[in-house]
């Protein structure tokens, strides 16, 4: 979302002055938003989280609420940030190169890995288009799921005007089939604020369709903790937004293995828990 629609709760910001200037919305706020501000946004000074620099393949913690990459001139990103650091260190003059084979959700964080170079770039976006990446996340689900351990496989469609995913039959034209494995690993645990009971989960994806874990947990009443978008009515302690796109959510891409793009030998990255997860002291860590 464009600062300018963020201030104007999602309408254009002409609409915006002339309710205005017209007395409509006459209040202190601005239009279209309400009384409680964000409590945080990615603080862009400080240092990114580097997992591992290895030759041509570089690794990092994403932190949540912050694009993993994006168009628009001056909306920080984490592609961005990444550049700056590698100009800084390498002291490269010009534009500095950086393949990007995948990405993360704006509300997730955890491990997104980079290319320092083409050959390499080409070497991961084929290892994540073959599926021979294992990802792992973890995440923190309102209710208790059941069974503890299990398969979900459903049919996802995109909404063709928005950034919105939904289960579908089979049969709808153009629907992709989505699968994951999670397994529990931790029940009752309880809310900091409500007191209600959410799960803690690992869960592997065998197909990596957008907001695929997102979608196929809400839709059976098992909202990742603070996703508005696709169910959640608790929040999640950390980045809260007026849009529920850019809210952190509960969401973690713990780990990632993958075959090292010049010496073929295996490497497992793992990204630590944010600190806004402490507020779950009953959660594993490790």
């Amino acid at each position: 979302m464009a600062f300018s629609e963020w201030l104007s709760g999602g309408r254009h910001p002409k609409t915006c002055l002339k309710n205005l200037k017209t007395g409509r919305d006459a209040s202190v706020r601005l239009c279209g938003m309400s009384d409680k501000l964000p409590m945080s946004l990615p603080d862009v000074s400080d240092p990114i989280s580097i997992l591992l620099e290895d030759g041509p393949l570089l690794a990092v913690n994403k932190p949540a609420g912050l694009l993993t990459l994006g168009a628009i001139p001056g909306v920080p990103t984490l592609e961005r940030r990444v550049k700056t650091y590698l100009k800084d260190k390498y002291q490269k003059p010009g534009n500095v190169y950086l393949g990007i084979p995948h990405r993360l959700d704006r509300p997730v964080s955890g491990v997104v890995v980079f290319a320092r170079n083409s050959k390499c770039a080409a070497r991961l976006a084929e290892q994540f288009r073959d599926r021979v990446v294992r990802k792992v996340y973890w995440a923190i689900v309102v209710g208790n799921v059941e069974p503890a351990t299990g398969e979900l496989v459903d049919w996802l469609q995109k909404s063709d005007d928005q950034a919105h995913v939904a289960v579908v039959d089979p049969a709808t034209a153009g629907a992709r089939e989505a699968r994951l494995r999670y397994r529990t690993i931790r029940t009752e645990i309880a809310h900091p604020v409500t007191g209600e009971r959410c799960t803690q989960l690992e869960i592997e994806l065998d197909t990596g369709r957008m907001h695929q874990i997102r979608v196929q947990f809400g839709s059976r009443g098992w909202a990742i903790l603070g996703d508005r978008q696709y169910g959640s009515t608790l929040e999640f302690e950390g980045i809260s937004a007026l849009d529920p796109r850019e809210s952190a959510i509960a969401l973690h891409a713990r780990r990632l293995t993958l075959k090292h793009p010049v010496r073929y030998d295996e490497v497992e990255l793992a990204a630590p828990l944010p600190a806004n997860w402490n507020a779950f002291p009953l959660l594993e860590r490790e």
